[in-house]
């Protein structure tokens, strides 16, 4: 042994000590601080009744909680655990104002407006925020977000009570929430009295120094969410209880992998000469954080209105294909989640697929080229001799591992008869039959309280299945530019992608999750934060039982030609529960469940003639409502938002399976259309799942 190796090798013996003594210690407080965050066991779970009839006439005396594996201190631990989504400074949301009135934005009756959940004040929400919204801290600063929560908890209202449902889809208008935070935002910023008030009452919450730095920033995020929601606005309007999130979330990652090169050759195509060098001044290859932000605010004194619309077009894709809330039961006994497929849940993929679900979210994105690689660029499968980027953020990965690992106990809820009615036992049996033949081979049974249970999830192509394609063609065909992720490499199951100037954004996002996860948290010391990191890793490994397999069903599979094709498929699951998610479909389009069972007028077909049996889908319909209609098991249609199902996106066609149009079996032919009776039948069934 060499003089110089006994002093090295004491030296990496005592690094690895170092570092194991951090991950015990981190360990230790990590799980002190989760076992903290359970001490808040409101027995009314933050519920507050809703006494007064809102805009659609709906009111709630009480808020009713069913048996799904939770109890009070599970559910609003779910519901008040960050993830690392910033939205606005903390303060602000505090205090912002309504467009045209002094009430707060987060007034009960406004919230409740939007369909977001209003909470009182427990112990991990002391503001009393809405379900699902947040305090989260990152680099020194608070700022406002949401949980899995505010997306992922239902409610069904039946004869003034309302039943909570954890996990459930939420009925929420997000779409026009951002629209009318960033107009409330705007009108602050304009108009003195309301900018005199907020102010002031900002300055006494005593986080800011100056009216100065408040206004700095009130035009800053006033920018950036109303940025947000031009860059987002939809050709299809969303309504209640749907979003885009994937078409959300390219967006953003679109926004944040944007390179300076690029965005001056696209501007290089709509402004002069002079005009693009007052614009792209100081401006490098890279962007800064302020200028990924930004980027339509600066150009907008050089550009008509046709040339910004041309900008966004050029960068960015249409988040049209809105969907359903997915429901969170059984998630993580899932082999692959999301509507189509698009996640496999086996190894830490959860982390990856929950990261995707913060970029989309707001979560701060401060990425950035770095001149060399790290240990996280390595980790991220970033290539050697090009550039290497630095994917620091907000997101909490430590807090999206334990927020996946409390879903193992999530169970769906059982329907409630003593709340809305008795089930037919009798008729239930005839319907357990009916099952067995049109719908068994795709949704099967499981247990919902075993820990064994496992949900295969069964891939039926759109060729076959014939509903609304729109979802899985955009997350297959959408592209855009690669900025500073050019020349990397991306895994798929048939090879690895080299990333050019344009590339999918499917691809662009599986490189950026991947690299989100393998950056360790900003706000820590380097030590400690790879230290919780890698145990963020072990411990996901540990708990996570799902192992990579194939997917089944009647799809097309991925090639080297079109690696992505596994995607163009709508997943069946399990329908325990199923009666607590309405409306129906992926994207919504259809109202109830007896609805569901019918068939879809075509221009050859009769009249509707209920009287004699001839019944089709409703073509349109009222949303926003949460009273619950027991009979034909969906919520109330005539008062809301019109939906119309001839816009794009919204078709209510295919899986006619039930009306005899679609085959349960690829190649064979569909089975008899179900009498009236039947139906009923297998309604009375599926509300015993």
């Amino acid at each position: 042994m060499s003089i110089l190796a006994e002093p090295w090798n004491r030296r990496v013996k005592l690094g690895v000590q170092i570092t194991l003594a951090v991950i015990v210690i981190s360990s230790i407080a990590g799980a002190v601080a989760h076992a903290y965050r359970f001490w808040d066991d409101d027995p009314d779970r933050g519920a507050i009744a809703m006494p007064k009839p809102d805009h659609l006439g709906e009111k709630y005396d009480r808020v009713t909680y069913l048996e799904q594996g939770w109890d009070a201190a599970d559910s609003l631990w779910f519901y008040n655990t960050p993830q690392g989504s910033d939205l606005m400074p903390y303060d602000f949301f505090l205090v912002l104002e309504q467009i045209d009135s002094t009430s707060l934005f987060r007034d009960n009756d406004n919230i409740n407006a939007y369909r977001y959940l209003p909470q009182k004040p427990t112990f991990s929400n002391p503001d009393g925020l809405p379900l699902g919204f947040v305090r989260d801290d990152y680099k020194g600063r608070e700022y406002v977000g949401l949980t899995c929560a505010a997306c992922h908890t239902g409610q069904v209202n039946f004869q003034g009570q309302a039943i909570r449902i954890d996990g459930g889809p939420a009925g929420s208008d997000m779409e026009r929430f951002m629209k009318d935070v960033g107009r409330a935002l705007t009108a602050t910023l304009n108009d003195p009295a309301k900018q005199a008030r907020f102010v002031k009452a900002v300055l006494a919450l005593d986080n800011y120094d100056s009216e100065d730095d408040v206004l700095a920033d009130l035009k800053k995020f006033a920018q950036r969410v109303t940025t947000y929601a031009v860059i987002n606005d939809p050709t299809t309007p969303y309504r209640y209880g749907r979003l885009d999130a994937f078409g959300r979330i390219y967006n953003r990652t679109l926004e944040h992998v944007m390179s300076g090169d690029q965005l001056k050759q696209i501007l290089s195509r709509m402004l002069s000469e002079e005009e693009l060098k007052v614009v792209t001044k100081d401006m490098g290859a890279v962007l800064t954080a302020d200028d990924r932000d930004h980027v339509i605010e600066h150009i907008q004194p050089f550009l008509s209105v046709k040339q910004q619309l041309r900008l966004r077009a050029e960068i960015f894709n249409s988040p049209d294909a809105p969907v359903s809330y997915p429901f969170l039961w059984d998630i993580p006994q899932h082999d692959y989640v999301q509507w189509n497929g698009l996640a496999a849940n086996a190894g830490v993929g959860p982390i990856g697929r929950n990261a995707g679900e913060v970029i989309g979210v707001f979560g701060s994105l401060d990425w950035r080229l770095q001149k060399h690689g790290t240990l996280s660029t390595l980790i991220g499968g970033q290539s050697g001799g090009v550039a290497q980027v630095n994917y620091e953020s907000s997101v909490n990965v430590a807090n999206l591992r334990r927020i996946e690992h409390h879903l193992h106990t999530l169970q769906s809820p059982v329907w409630p008869e003593a709340i809305l009615g008795r089930i037919d036992r009798e008729r239930a049996r005839k319907g357990a039959r009916l099952y067995a033949e049109y719908c068994l081979s795709c949704h099967d049974l499981i247990d919902r309280s075993s820990p064994e249970r496992r949900v295969i999830a069964q891939m039926t192509g759109l060729d076959a299945v014939k509903t609304d394609p729109k979802m899985a063609d955009n997350s297959v065909g959408y592209s855009g530019y690669s900025g500073i992720l050019r020349n990397q490499y991306v895994g798929t199951d048939v090879g690895d992608i080299l990333i050019q100037r344009k590339a999918p954004v499917a691809a662009l996002l599986t490189k950026a999750d991947v690299n989100v996860v393998a950056t360790p948290d900003p706000d820590k010391w380097l030590i400690r934060a790879w230290a919780e990191r890698i145990y963020d890793f072990v411990v996901t490994l540990r708990d996570n039982d799902i192992n990579a397999s194939i997917k089944q069903g009647p799809y097309e599979p991925d090639t080297t030609a079109d690696p992505f094709a596994s995607l163009r498929a709508y997943k069946a699951r399990p329908l325990n529960g199923i009666w607590a998610t309405a409306p129906y479909l992926h994207n919504g389009s259809v109202p109830t469940l007896y609805d569901l069972l019918l068939p879809v007028k075509r221009d050859v077909d009769p009249d509707a003639d209920p009287e004699n049996g001839i019944e089709y889908r409703p073509n349109g319909f009222k949303v926003g409502s949460r009273e619950f209609d027991p009979d034909k098991v969906g919520f109330r249609t005539d008062v809301g938002d019109f939906f119309g199902t001839q816009f794009l996106g919204n078709s209510n066609q295919g899986h006619e399976y039930a009306a005899g149009r679609t085959p349960v079996t690829r190649g064979e032919a569909p089975l008899p259309a179900m009498t009236r009776e039947e139906r009923g039948d297998l309604l009375e069934y599926l509300k015993t799942l």
